[in-house]
């Protein structure tokens, strides 16, 4: 399945990607990070043989079970799984995992035996040669280089996508003039992927005083931590950089009246997520800031630049899973929560009251009006689409009176999208298969067109942000497949962008 999309603007990607390098500072960056890994799968490893579960009957279960640690050396992933054979764990001598080893390499021992090549040097495997200036490429060198070429007239579409327990992020490349969509380029993701979004801050190792502007795309997933890749490498092993701890804090265990201990719960706190990755949203203001929202209730504000949590706040009583920021007032966030209420608060004044209204049922999407920037969208489960005006905040939430109330679909509308170009012009997809386009325009919702493009259920809508082709609408869902549709080939859609370019053009000659 397809869970999320979103679109690269023109001009962001590198036209030449390059591939990974290994040096000495990559290797010993992968090889904490795999350790932070495997101290993980120990520590689920000691809670399991420790565990004791009773059944209603107070019987214990049979102590014998074992536990099987399964350890990938190429991707440092790591599982537990159950047996029943206890000589299957000899060989990981798990008894003397934590005694000082004369290997700096940790479990990445097998490397030892590749070759990597440092600055200055050429690895014909990994890297692209480094020609000298005026000297040009060998047939092969330059058939490679053409097949990673982005031209400036491309887009790049960013998938998540699962099939058969195996996630990893798709980088598509639109060449919009010939209709043409294929694979660039992919990334194996560590956990099943809930939402991905575009930056265009370089962050991580790459980073520089000098030069602060990339392509990178931040994607969260069942784990609490946020995974950053730079979209400018091909075949990257680890990303960049992680948001939050792999780590997370706990309560400390309790026990039973009869001595036996508790299973560890996660506890939400100030520094990082304990649960799911629901929702994630950049500030392209305040470009360094990067604000996710999760299944742990809470709203995390992430500096991208120390790499870190700036504040965390608790606007909801449940899972938070939409964000958007406004699209003028650089510090006011947007959040939809499965408590049925969306708050518009202005995160520099977090103690300060903020401003809610209740909905029917849980919230699936909320979206800012980019014409009316007072206004705002929101999608529930129940079906329907709600258009607020943010500043008649009610008096209580259960008076909540939106402008306009539309029944998209007969289940729940999964995702929405606005059109930035075309004024008035939004689509809704949903589990029920379809695909809606709506005009809005004088707060009078009327169906435009209704479409089964072969998705599935569908998961994610989004529109192209580029003015040249803003009427171009990505569309994933339960069947694993991404379809672009061309609107403006529909008459409505094509008369209402023709007259919202006309009118732009007679406010530009006044």
């Amino acid at each position: 399945m397809i869970s999320s999309t979103t679109w690269v603007p023109r001009g962001f990607a590198a036209e030449f990607p390059v591939r990974y390098e290994v040096d000495d500072a990559e290797v010993e960056r992968i090889s904490e990070l795999a350790q932070m890994r495997l101290d993980d799968a120990i520590e689920d490893y000691d809670e399991a043989r420790e565990k004791d579960v009773n059944d209603e009957d107070g019987e214990e279960e049979n102590d014998d079970d074992e536990v099987e640690i399964m350890v990938d050396e190429e991707t440092a992933d790591v599982t537990v799984e159950s047996g029943n054979e206890e000589d299957e764990l000899k060989e990981y001598d798990l008894e003397n995992y934590d005694k000082p080893t004369d290997s700096s390499l940790s479990m990445f021992t097998n490397i030892k035996s590749l070759s990597y090549y440092g600055a200055g040097e050429v690895d014909p495997y990994i890297t692209l040669p480094k020609k000298p200036d005026g000297q040009d490429y060998d047939e092969d060198e330059e058939e490679e280089r053409e097949e990673l070429q982005v031209y400036g007239t491309d887009n790049l579409l960013l998938v998540t996508k699962t099939q058969d327990n195996l996630s990893q992020l798709e980088v598509y490349v639109y060449d919009e003039p010939d209709k043409n969509l294929y694979v660039h380029h992919d990334i194996l993701l560590p956990s099943f992927p809930l939402c991905v979004e575009w930056l265009d801050v370089r962050v991580g190792r790459t980073r520089t005083a000098d030069d602060t502007t990339g392509s990178f795309a931040a994607v969260g997933t069942f784990e609490p931590t946020i995974e950053i890749w730079n979209l400018d490498v091909v075949d990257g092993m680890y990303p960049d950089a992680i948001l939050g701890s792999t780590d997370p804090d706990v309560v400390p265990e309790k026990k039973t009246k009869k001595g036996k201990k508790t299973k560890k719960t996660k506890k939400a706190n100030e520094k990082y997520h304990v649960d799911a990755v629901l929702a994630l949203s950049a500030n392209r203001q305040h470009r360094s800031l990067l604000a996710s929202g999760s299944a742990d209730k809470t709203i995390k504000l992430w500096d991208l630049t120390a790499l870190q949590c700036a504040r965390s706040y608790g606007f909801h009583t449940d899972k938070v899973c939409s964000l958007a920021w406004h699209p003028e007032e650089g510090s006011v966030l947007l959040t939809g929560s499965y408590d049925r209420s969306v708050v518009a608060s202005d995160m520099r004044a977090p103690e300060a009251e903020h401003r809610r209204w209740g909905v029917d049922a849980d919230v699936e999407t909320v979206k800012w009006d980019p014409h009316e920037s007072n206004y705002f969208y929101v999608s529930t489960e129940s079906g329907r689409v709600y258009y607020y005006d943010a500043r008649t905040a009610p008096a209580s939430v259960g008076k909540s009176k939106p402008v306009w109330t539309l029944q998209a679909h007969d289940s729940e509308v999964s995702t929405m999208d606005v059109n930035s170009h075309v004024k008035g012009l939004i689509a809704t997809g949903s589990t029920d298969q379809t695909v809606k386009l709506w005009n809005v325009a004088d707060n009078k919702p009327s169906l435009v067109s209704s479409r089964d493009i072969g998705v599935g259920r569908v998961f994610s809508v989004s529109w192209l942000p580029d003015k040249e082709a803003g009427r171009t609408l990505a569309v994933g869902g339960s069947n694993g497949v991404v379809q672009v549709w061309d609107t403006k080939k529909n008459d409505t859609v094509r008369a209402a962008a023709d007259e919202d370019d006309q009118e732009e053009d007679e406010d530009e000659d006044e």
